[in-house]
C-alpha cells in the first residue's frame, strides 16, 4: 500500500510526545508499505533527521512554512473561529505545495497527525484518508486553564473551545478516525466518536532495556519540560512531594529528566541539593537506568505519557496518577501504582524505596507487561486491517 503520511514536524529527534507516537509508527508502517513521508516546518531541516528518516523511509519531503505568515495567520484569528494551532500551520503557497505532492505520488491512503494538520487534505476527496486525533486537545487546553497566569485564561478558554468545535467538524472530512485513549475519545464532541479507533501508543522494548548499574538517583521524573502539564508536574514533586518524603528519608533524591527546562523547571534544582534538572539528554534511557523509581503525579494534559511506557520497559517500577492511567487504556491488572494526593504519593514512594527486593519485582512484572500489552506493531495492526477492507 501507498501511504502519505503529513506531520505538522519533523518527528526526529524524539524529544515530543507527537514526534515519539509518529516516529514509531512510521518505521512499522515502512516495513510493509511504501510511505511518503511530509513534514511541514518554520525552519530548514536538520540534515542528520533527514539523513536518518531516509534509512527506512522511501520518501522525505519537507515543506516550508513561512513565519511571518504565521504571525499572520495568529493575528487572523481574531476575525475568524478556526482554533490559533490550526491556524498556525496553515499557509496557501504551503497547501497548494502539499497538494501537488499527494496527486503526484498518488497514494492509496492518506495519514494526518493532529487536527492542525487536517486543513491541508480535508478537500481532497480522490483518496481514503484517516487523521490520527492524538488526544483531545480542546479538553487538554481546558485543563491547562487553572494553571496558566490569570491573563492568559481568556486565551486558553476560546482555544479549547475552538478545538472542541473544530474537533467535531474535521470528523466528517475524514473516512478513517484514531486516537491514543479511550478516554480522550469520549471528549471528542460527535455523536459517533465511538467509531473512532483506540490506537495506543507503543513502546520499543528491544531498545528500552534494563541495564545493571549503580543507582544515583532514587526517583525520576521525565518528560518535555517545556511543556506546562510536564511543569507543574515536575512543581509538584519537588516542591509538594518529595519534601514529605525527606521527612523519613532526608537524602532522597529526584531527576528531572528532558529537553527544554523553563526557568521555573531550572530554578528546582536550586531549591535542594538532591534535586537534578538534566535538560536534554543524549539517551534518554539513562534517566531511567540511573533511578530506583519513576514518579508521574500528573493532574493535567492529555493522551498518553511515554514516560511510563519507557521507564516499565527498563524495568522501573512506576506510581502515577488516576489520569495518567486512564490515558494509557488499560483494562487488565497491572504493576502500575496509582496515587492521587501528595500524601499518598509519598508514602507509596517511601515503601518502594525501603522494601529493595518488592521494588525489583515489581520493575520485573513491569517490563513484562509493556512487552505484552504495548508493542508498536500490535497497536497499528487493527487500523491497518480497517483501511485495507
Amino acid at each position: 500500500m501507498k501511504l502519505f503520511v503529513l506531520l505538522s514536524r519533523v518527528p526526529y529527534p524524539l524529544e515530543k510526545g507527537d514526534k515519539l507516537r509518529a516516529y514509531h509508527q512510521l518505521k512499522e508502517l515502512a516495513k510493509s508499505h511504501e510511505v511518503f513521508l511530509c513534514c511541514l516546518s518554520d525552519r530548514s531541516p536538520d540534515p542528520i533527521a533527514l539523513e536518518h528518516l531516509e534509512q527506512f523511509i522511501s520518501h522525505v519531503k519537507v515543506v516550508r512554512l513561512s513565519r511571518w505568515k504565521q504571525a499572520l495567520q495568529l493575528i487572523s484569528g481574531l476575525f475568524v473561529d478556526l482554533p490559533f494551532q490550526v491556524l498556525y500551520f496553515k499557509q496557501r503557497k504551503a497547501m497548494h505545495e502539499v497538494e501537488a505532492l499527494v496527486h503526484a505520488f498518488q497514494p492509496d491512503h492518506i495519514v494526518c497527525q493532529l487536527v492542525r494538520t487536517s486543513e491541508y487534505v480535508k478537500n481532497i476527496f480522490q483518496y481514503p484518508k484517516s487523521i490520527d486525533y492524538q488526544d483531545a486537545l480542546s479538553a487538554g487546553y481546558k485543563r491547562r486553564m487553572s494553571t496558566v497566569p490569570i491573563w492568559q485564561r481568556t486565551l486558553f478558554m476560546e482555544e479549547s473551545a475552538r478545538l472542541k468545535k473544530y474537533e467535531q467538524l474535521v470528523f466528517e472530512y475524514f473516512d478513517f478516525h484514531w486516537i491514543i485513549s479511550d478516554q480522550d475519545r469520549q471528549l471528542i464532541n460527535h455523536p459517533q466518536r465511538n467509531q473512532i479507533l483506540v490506537v495506543p501508543n507503543g513502546v520499543d522494548t528491544a531498545y528500552f532495556t534494563p541495564v545493571a548499574t549503580t543507582k544515583k538517583f532514587d526517583l525520576v521524573f521525565a518528560g518535555n519540560m517545556g511543556y506546562a502539564p510536564n511543569v507543574e508536574c515536575a512543581k509538584r514533586i519537588a516542591l509538594q512531594i518529595l519534601p514529605l518524603i525527606q521527612r523519613s528519608r532526608p537524602q532522597t533524591t529526584l531527576l528531572i529528566a528532558g529537553a527544554e527546562p523553563t526557568g521555573e523547571v531550572k530554578s528546582l534544582a536550586f531549591a535542594s541539593d538532591t534535586i537534578t534538572v538534566s535538560g536534554w539528554m543524549d539517551d534518554i534511557r539513562n534517566a531511567y537506568r540511573d533511578s530506583r523509581m519513576l514518579i508521574a503525579p500528573m493532574t493535567i494534559g492529555s493522551g498518553m505519557q511515554n514516560k511510563i511506557l519507557e521507564a516499565m520497559s527498563c524495568e522501573l517500577p512506576c506510581i502515577t496518577s488516576s489520569l495518567v492511567m486512564g490515558g494509557l487504556g488499560v483494562h487488565v491488572e497491572s504493576p502500575i501504582v496509582v496515587c492521587e494526593s501528595d500524601e499518598e504519593f509519598a508514602q507509596t514512594a517511601i515503601e518502594h524505596l525501603e522494601q529493595k527486593e518488592r521494588s525489583a519485582d515489581l520493575g520485573v512484572e513491569s517490563r513484562l507487561f509493556a512487552i505484552r500489552h504495548f508493542s508498536w506493531s500490535s497497536q497499528l495492526n487493527e487500523w491497518i486491517q480497517k483501511i485495507i477492507q
